[in-house]
């Protein structure tokens, strides 16, 4: 569990969002992306995700260039382990490729994320509040 102060570190978060966590949000907000629900700028423990959903137990970090560092990788790499024991999956999503091909992360957060609900458990998209993606991108594949 979080404590008060990565609760306020979190809310300053997501009032700063990069560039890529902003285009990243807004494909997953409002439960825009199959049906699940993503939040922003998530505390668990001690650390802040970047986005969470809960009900596949899954976080997503976008990592901008300072994350090749080798000290800055093995922060990443412990971080990861610590949220494993959790049962929290954690896929690293390069900057880039969120501002170049936003279509193919979409799919793969999507596929990674159902993947990962308990078994038996209603699709999303069959969820009183369940939405299949409403993201233009994918919009547009589905529609081809």
């Amino acid at each position: 569990m979080a404590d008060g102060k990565s609760y306020e570190r979190a809310k300053t978060f997501r009032k700063a969002l990069t560039p890529p966590e902003a285009r990243l949000w807004a494909a997953l907000r409002r439960r825009g992306l199959e049906g699940l629900r993503f939040r922003r700028q998530h505390p668990i423990g001690p650390f802040i995700l970047d986005f969470f959903c809960a009900e596949a137990m899954l976080a997503v970090e976008v990592d901008g260039a300072s994350h090749q560092d080798p000290e800055r990788a093995e922060l990443d790499r412990r971080r990861s382990a610590w949220l494993a024991t959790r049962n929290i999956r954690v896929i690293r999503i390069a900057a880039r490729d969120v501002r170049d091909e936003l279509h193919h992360v979409l799919d793969f957060i999507g596929r990674t994320a159902l993947e990962r609900l308990p078994p038996g458990s209603p699709p999303p998209s069959r969820r009183p509040s369940g939405r299949r993606a409403t993201s233009p991108s994918l919009r547009d594949k589905e529609e081809s």
